[in-house]
């Protein structure tokens, strides 16, 4: 079974009492159902980046050794009938872990690249070199962020009309800057950062601006609920997760979609959304 255009995922409501005691009504948008290998974001990025990597033959991309944008990608190729290629952070390390070696089995070629140079992975000096290494192919950037796929992620906006606020984690800032863009002009969306630095305001712009030729819809981001920086966690985070899951039986990563939940509830708490709201927060995956 692979993912089709018509694919949509289910909304679940939340009776939480902490949205409950600001008359708000919190609802999730069960996007990491999609499919098993091409979960949430995952499939509405790439939706777009198949045909070109289909005529490319081969589709290159970059990510961290536990990176489930590698191993989605990888899962695509193998689905849709292209070849991909992988450029991972860091040095390699046997025996694979169980993300890069998932990707192996799906066909994808590992390449290592070290951290200096990573940095400057998208500069033509750098591309040049890997395609004197690799021959031709379709560069997709690490986390699948591009115009393409921001144009995936604002079909998510038609699928959510019946709500105030739409919620995402943001880790490249595709998801939000397509969201947002497909919402209407009543609606509103704001993104999680799960990263330190204050800069994913920055890269939204750069994505719409990119896609469209400027900003687009109505969002803001939230820079204060990283809990260290990408992939860092916190006994408080690892608390409120574990409580999730006991109260809903649904299992948040600590990477994004912890960080985005503890997020929407403290903001909840403190009043940030409109008494009444129907707020929606998107499981990416």
């Amino acid at each position: 079974m692979t993912p089709s255009s018509e694919t949509a995922s289910p909304v679940v409501e939340l009776a939480d009492e902490r949205a409950a005691r600001r008359a708000l009504r919190l609802f999730l948008k069960r996007d990491d159902l999609i499919h098993p290998e091409l979960p949430g974001n995952k499939w509405r990025k790439l939706r777009h980046n198949i045909g070109p990597a289909r005529e490319h033959g081969t589709l290159l991309t970059f990510g961290g050794a536990y990176s489930n944008h590698i191993r989605a990608v990888a899962a695509a190729g193998a689905m849709y009938g292209f070849a991909t290629i992988g450029v991972i952070r860091g040095e390699e390390r046997l025996p694979l872990n169980a993300t890069l070696a998932h990707a192996r089995r799906m066909g994808m070629r590992l390449a290592y690249m070290d951290r200096a140079t990573y940095r400057r992975k998208h500069e033509p000096d750098v591309v040049e070199a890997l395609r004197e290494r690799w021959g031709d192919f379709y560069l997709l950037p690490e986390g699948g962020s591009n115009a393409p796929a921001v144009r995936g992620c604002a079909e998510l906006g038609a699928e959510v009309r019946g709500f105030d606020v739409v919620c995402c984690p943001c880790g490249t800032g595709g998801t939000l800057a397509g969201l947002a863009a497909g919402l209407s002009p009543r609606q509103r969306a704001v993104g999680f950062s799960v990263l330190k630095g204050g800069f994913m305001t920055g890269e939204v712009e750069r994505l719409q601006r990119e896609t469209y030729g400027g900003r687009r819809g109505d969002w803001s981001v939230q820079d204060d609920f990283h809990f260290g920086g990408y992939a860092r966690t916190t006994p408080e985070l690892d608390a409120f997760a574990d409580d999730f899951a006991g109260r809903y039986g649904i299992v948040l990563d600590r990477i994004y979609t912890a960080k985005m939940m503890f997020g929407v509830l403290a903001l909840a708490q403190r009043g940030a959304f409109p008494e009444g709201a129907r707020v929606l927060a998107v499981i990416t995956g």
